[in-house]
């Protein structure tokens, strides 16, 4: 076994699918949800039916206290987290004016802060042992800023600048903070759309079609794999060609 990953927001999409890869890739998965537990548990058995461990755990990344007592339970029961996945994640498409305070607040305690708590309780074990990577999730628009997204573009910029600053200070101690920033992928996110709208997004990409949430789990993996040891603070961007 590799190690053990925790990856948040694992019960559907991009963290579903990195939860699997992960898997596959010889590491017991921690795979955490807020709400979907039944979601979560069925990727759970779909990795044990292959052989590997894991285990559901319930909690909200922008719970502090809830979020050190979720690392604490994975650590007695799956041992040392060696490899984190920030992708817990909100989204939501609305005029800046029309933004609430709560809604604001919302989004950056979800991205923000949640990758904060995640970080500030598995890094402790991490120093210790001089190893460990860590993966946070932004998206493209982290980079280019989005349209009627303000909160979501800000919330998933500041996982770029947490990124590049975390890696700097805990490069010395063996870790690797590294960040993907997704473009346009088929997830549950975008259920909101009709085909129309998926076409001509598909269309505005230069590879002609949607990302998969496989696409984002390869990047993870990667970034997560000995193949990346000499890579830290960078952004590897699976947007199929949008972004440059």
């Amino acid at each position: 076994m590799k190690g053990v990953a925790l990856v948040t927001g694992a019960s559907r999409g991009i963290g579903r699918a990195t939860a699997l890869q992960l898997a596959k890739d010889g590491f017991a998965v921690a795979v955490h949800c807020l709400h979907s537990i039944d979601e979560a548990e069925a990727v759970c058995h779909q990795i044990r039916a292959n052989g590997k461990q894991a285990q559901t755990y319930l909690c909200d990344v922008a719970d502090t206290a809830a979020v050190h007592r979720m690392v604490q339970d994975i650590q007695l029961a799956l041992g040392p987290i060696t490899a984190l996945v920030n992708n817990a994640g909100i989204a939501q498409q609305k005029l800046f004016t029309d933004i609430t305070p709560e809604e604001w607040h919302r989004m950056m305690a979800v991205h923000v802060d949640g990758i904060y708590n995640t970080c500030h309780a598995v890094l402790p074990e991490m120093i210790r042992n001089h190893a460990g990577t860590i993966v946070n999730v932004s998206s493209m628009w982290g980079q280019t800023g989005g349209s009627c997204e303000v909160h979501y573009s800000t919330a998933k910029a500041a996982v770029i600048g947490f990124t590049k600053a975390l890696a700097k200070e805990v490069g010395p101690a063996g870790i690797r903070v590294n960040c993907v920033a997704p473009g346009v992928i088929k997830t549950d996110m975008m259920a909101g759309f009709d085909e129309e709208t998926l076409s001509a997004l598909a269309e505005e990409t230069p590879l002609c079609r949607l990302g998969t949430p496989e696409d984002v789990a390869n990047a993870v993996s990667f970034l997560v794999s000995e193949q990346a040891g000499f890579i830290t603070g960078q952004v590897l961007a699976p947007n199929g060609g949008t972004v440059i």
